[in-house]
Formats: structure tokens, C-alpha cells, sequence
């Protein structure tokens, strides 16, 4: 298995479509980084959700997953499953993100996902931030749209199990979906972790990898 470091890493963007997103795709690898990195800066977007109680519980919730660090977040009210049809809003609060932030490391949906809102912010997001390391997060649903992972951050049985506690205790409002358990998100991490010769993992999706190797 190849192992390639991120270098310095100060600076870190995460997008998700709704309230979420982000925790479920990549917060194992929010809770390593910010563990690892006390201090580093993560500017957060979510496109909706805003001004209710699904904001409160992102709120908390990414407090939670990225523990001492500088978390900036900003959460929008698109309507849920209507983003190809407020194209221009979104589109909007990307370049806005970018133009207030120069990352290190991005955390977006992947373009290959079944949900159109998902679908909808990676392709905004390649665009906006096409100089930049950008891994394509997966989030398991019914659409059955898991597919081949180019990399993976490995996590320890602890970090998989606090972040299953913190899904599960900081968005009530999700437990009544059929996919939205233990089993589910463990289950994944744990196939995610076989493949990369690890207990448990997160895998994303990669467009494209600049290499240094001369340094």
C-alpha cells in the first residue's frame, strides 16, 4: 500500500449538499486532522439546512468533529433535493468560499454520486478549487452508488467508534432513516478498511493528483 503525507497542512475546506454530509463522508478524517493539527483552519459550507434545527444540530456537530481548531461555518437555505434548479445560489456561495480561502486540502462530494445535490456541488467544486487536492467524500444510501476508492485515511477502532457516537447523538433528526445506524457506518469503514490494510478507513474519490516526488 502506497503512503503519500499531506506535508503542511493548515488550512482545510468541507462542502456538503445538507446537514450532514460532511460528518458522514469525512468525519473521521476531520476528527484525525484536527487532532493531529490543533490550531489549523477549516471553513465549512453546507448548502442547506439553514435557520432551523437542522443548523443546530451542524453546529454542534462539527464542533464536535474538529475539536481546537478554527472552524468557520456557514450554512445556506437551498431547498433539500432542488440544487440543479438554484444552479447560480450555489454557485455563488462556492466562489464566495474560494475567494476567502486558500486550502490545503478539500473535503467535497464526489462527482460519481447518485444524489443530485451531491452530484450537483462536487462538479461546482472541481471547477472553483481545480488548483487544489480535492477528495471526493462517499456517503452510503439506497441508490447503491458506493463504488472504487483511489485513497483512504485509515482510522483507529476508537476514532471509527467516536465518530458513529457523534452521528448518532448530535443529529436526532436523521435516526428514523433505515440506512442511518451503526451497522451501516461501521460496516463501510470496515470494508473501506480492508482495502487499505487497516481495521477501518474512509475512502475518496481523487479527479486528479499532482505529485512532488524530486523534493
Amino acid at each position: 500500500m502506497i503512503r503519500l503525507g499531506s506535508g503542511r497542512l493548515d488550512r482545510v475546506v468541507a462542502v456538503g449538499a445538507h446537514c450532514d454530509d460532511i460528518a458522514i463522508g469525512a468525519g473521521g478524517t476531520l476528527l484525525t486532522l484536527c487532532l493531529a493539527r490543533p490550531g489549523v483552519r477549516v471553513d465549512a459550507l453546507v448548502l442547506s439546512g439553514g435557520g432551523g434545527e437542522r443548523e443546530e444540530e451542524e453546529r454542534a456537530a462539527l464542533a464536535a468533529f474538529c475539536p481546537g481548531v478554527d472552524l468557520r461555518l456557514t450554512v445556506l437555505k437551498l431547498p433539500d433535493g432542488r440544487m440543479p434548479a438554484h444552479w447560480e445560489e450555489a454557485k455563488s456561495a462556492v466562489e464566495e468560499l474560494r475567494g476567502r480561502t486558500e486550502p490545503d486540502l478539500v473535503l467535497a462530494p464526489r462527482t460519481e454520486d447518485a444524489h443530485q445535490d451531491h452530484r450537483g456541488l462536487a462538479k461546482l467544486m472541481s471547477t472553483a478549487f481545480r488548483d487544489h487536492l480535492v477528495l471526493g467524500y462517499e456517503i452510503v444510501k439506497w441508490d447503491g452508488d458506493l463504488g472504487r476508492m483511489a485513497a483512504y485515511q485509515p482510522l483507529s477502532p476508537d476514532l471509527a467508534e467516536r465518530k458513529v457516537r457523534l452521528l448518532q447523538e448530535h443529529y436526532p433528526s436523521q435516526r428514523h432513516r433505515p440506512w442511518y445506524d451503526r451497522e451501516a457506518f461501521l460496516g463501510l469503514a470496515r470494508i473501506r478498511g480492508i482495502e487499505c490494510h487497516a481495521r477501518y478507513a474512509e475512502a475518496f474519490a481523487v479527479t486528479k493528483l499532482t505529485l512532488n516526488l524530486g523534493d
